[in-house]
């Protein structure tokens, strides 16, 4: 690996300008922080919205942007890794099914926890905070939270998000919230931890066994 890992931020943040991706804006502002965060170069953002708010950070912290509207294949993922010769991927709220990548050196971000059960196909976005919203509503959970896991491929749709776990945070419910003030308090989690904890991926801390697909903590 080289001196500095080479981190590409996919991430997909909303179809209109200034409108999402301040996960990837934190990611890029706590690499530059002394001391620094994040241990690692951001060498390039990927988006599939070509106006959004992702390309509009980008611009503003100089971080190479560019548009992919797919097809999000495994070919199409290998192509992108190695043009910007990235060490590893990290997802921060990308909205496509990601596969051919290899998981130790692919990383997500869920805005939810557990992800068994608000996770997969259909949860992302505002649609999670509204799933658990609804269920805190039915008495049937009293937190969410933030799931960072490793990205494996599938084969079976009911597969997706179903990679290991490396780090969970739960965020408690309260009477009065909806699913604005659950996604608010959700991602500021995120933003306060997403990098420190890529950070211990990137730098070996954490790590995975692409054999057995076993999560391993330096020291354990």
């Amino acid at each position: 690996m080289k001196d500095e890992p080479r981190i590409l931020v996919l991430s997909t943040g909303e179809a209109l300008p200034n409108k999402g991706g301040s996960g990837f804006e934190q990611m890029v502002l706590q690499s530059r922080t002394n001391p620094r965060i994040l241990n690692g170069k951001i060498v390039a953002v990927i988006s599939n919205h070509q106006f959004g708010g992702v390309r509009d950070r980008a611009f503003r912290l100089g971080i190479p942007f560019e548009h992919w509207a797919g097809p999000f294949t495994a070919e199409g993922y290998q192509e992108k890794v190695a043009k910007y010769q990235a060490d590893h991927t990290t997802c921060s709220g990308w909205l496509k099914p990601v596969r051919g990548l290899e998981p130790e050196q692919t990383t997500n971000i869920h805005p939810a926890m557990p992800i068994s059960r608000f996770g997969g196909p259909g949860f992302w976005g505002h649609h999670v905070h509204s799933e658990v919203h609804a269920a805190f509503l039915r008495g049937e959970i009293t937190q969410t939270g933030v799931t960072m896991h490793f990205v494996t491929d599938y084969q079976n749709p009911a597969d997706y998000d179903k990679g290991p776990i490396f780090w969970e945070f739960p965020v408690l419910l309260e009477k009065g919230d909806t699913p604005d003030s659950i996604g608010a308090k959700v991602n500021k989690v995120e933003h306060c931890w997403q990098s420190y904890m890529l950070n211990k991926v990137i730098q070996g801390d954490i790590y995975l066994d692409p054999k057995t697909l076993t999560v391993h903590y330096r020291g354990e």
